[in-house]
């Protein structure tokens, strides 16, 4: 995961009602006609463990070969269909390097599409490990990108089950090349404000989609969502591009008990793979992602680029309230 922004240097206008009610927990409540399937937490992390077993997945790796396989595989057995996009991209250093974004399609075709993302690559340095020594090792990425991708394997599951409804499309994209930014140590030296060295495959898809004249109604993107106690606030950028689909999120999870951690008050703002599609796409897209005011990590879990940041610190219980907002949000709409 990414970079913060300096807020000053942000011109987006976004509000952000403070005095919304909590809610209640009512984790089961329907829509009018329309079964949600549950959310199985189990099955989530299975998935994320399932990817950090294969190791660090690092693009141009053997664990990133295997990884990307399975992932595919994993979603033949739910979608529709199953593409993978390859692409050629450049790092902070202008080293060459190859890159595969993994789309899987439900209800091709409806009208209405959401779309629901991650990334699915993790970070070659533990750049923020409190050991220096570290710094050059690659991490597994348990949260910072695998815990994403487990809850949408799993949201894929549930769409396979509890067909969708008619009219509503759904499209997974698992972005590659996200985290492969320059090492903080380094970051001053190639600082280019005319380039973003972060988000490579959501960039390239935003510009090349998959489909000729792709539309989504709206966009989701999950990052580091796997932590335990996780504050998920309004990430700021979400808010100033997508702010009525930030609230209607929040209020649903408020409804469904969860507005402790759903907190609603405006975040930090946030480079990620939202940006490109808000940007260059023109999707409407939202992150949801931990931010931690009090974190001596930036604004990031404690586990951000370290060697912790491995399935020891992943909590179900994250991955089902996340997981749970996303199928009421889909078959809900």
């Amino acid at each position: 995961m990414k970079k913060l922004i300096p807020i000053v240097l942000i011109l987006l206008a976004c509000a952000c009602n403070n005095n919304q009610p909590q809610g209640t927990d009512n984790g089961n409540r329907k829509a009018e006609s329309v079964q949600v399937p549950a959310f199985n937490a189990d099955s989530a992390y299975a998935f994320v463990k399932a990817q950090t077993d294969f190791g660090p997945r690092v693009p141009n790796s053997e664990a990133h070969e295997q990884c990307a396989a399975w992932l595919v595989n994993q979603l033949s057995a739910y979608a529709d269909t199953v593409m993978v996009q390859e692409f050629r991209s450049r790092l902070y250093n202008n080293k060459g390097i190859d890159g595969k974004n993994i789309i899987a399609t439900f209800n091709p075709k409806a009208g209405k599409r959401i779309l629901l993302c991650a990334h699915w690559d993790s970070r070659p340095f533990a750049d923020h490990d409190p050991d220096e020594a570290h710094w050059d090792t690659p991490i597994d990425g348990a949260n910072d990108g695998a815990s994403g991708v487990g809850v949408l394997l799993e949201c894929a599951r549930c769409f396979h089950q509890h067909p969708l409804p008619i009219r509503t499309g759904v499209d997974i994209i698992l972005f590659d090349l996200e985290d492969y930014g320059p090492p903080t140590s380094q970051a001053e030296e190639y600082y280019d404000d005319r380039r973003n060295h972060w988000a490579l495959g959501s960039q390239f898809w935003a510009e090349q989609h998959h489909v000729r004249g792709y539309q989504a109604t709206c966009g989701i993107l999950l990052d580091m969502v796997g932590g335990s106690n996780p504050n998920f606030m309004k990430e700021y950028y979400s808010q100033g591009y997508a702010g009525w689909l930030s609230n209607k999120v929040w209020r649903l999870a408020q409804d469904l008990g969860y507005g402790q951690h759903f907190v609603n008050e405006l975040g930090e703002p946030i480079s990620d793979d939202h940006l490109p599609l808000n940007e260059l796409a023109g999707i409407p897209t939202i992150d949801i992602i931990d931010l931690q005011p009090n974190s001596s990590n930036y604004c990031f879990p404690d586990t951000w680029h370290t060697l912790d940041d491995n399935i020891d610190h992943i909590d179900k219980n994250t991955l089902k309230m996340v997981g749970n907002v996303l199928n009421h949000y889909v078959y809900q709409e």
